[in-house]
């Protein structure tokens, strides 16, 4: 999903990201029985266990607003960090590693 956006090298979402949370908080509420796998992933910038941290600490971030903000239960969020271990585009370009650094969002029964 795009539109989930952190400060630079933090797990502090940006405001721009509320209208894409608002949005899964939709979804989830609207399918109680839904369970949402949360992903995030980094570029390779940086040291390997920092950005595996980075990552996890962001999908935890993303977790915390959709319970906070959503009040949806914990019990329906697995969180996940795979650092720079799943690019989606080249690590090379500044463009590549700007979609390398994402949050990504499963459904899962």
């Amino acid at each position: 999903m795009e539109g989930v956006y952190f400060e630079t090298g933090k797990a502090i979402l940006k405001k721009e990201s509320n209208k894409a949370l608002d949005a899964v908080i939709g979804v989830m509420k609207d399918n109680p029985t839904y369970k949402l796998k949360i992903s995030g992933h980094t570029d390779n910038v940086g040291e390997d266990d920092a950005s595996m941290q980075l990552s996890k600490d962001r999908a935890q971030a993303v977790e915390q607003y959709l319970e906070t903000t959503g009040g949806l239960n914990a019990d329906r969020f697995i969180v996940l960090g795979y650092g720079n271990t799943r690019p989606v585009a080249s690590n090379d370009t500044p463009e590549g590693r700007a979609k390398n650094r994402r949050v990504e969002f499963v459904v899962v029964f």
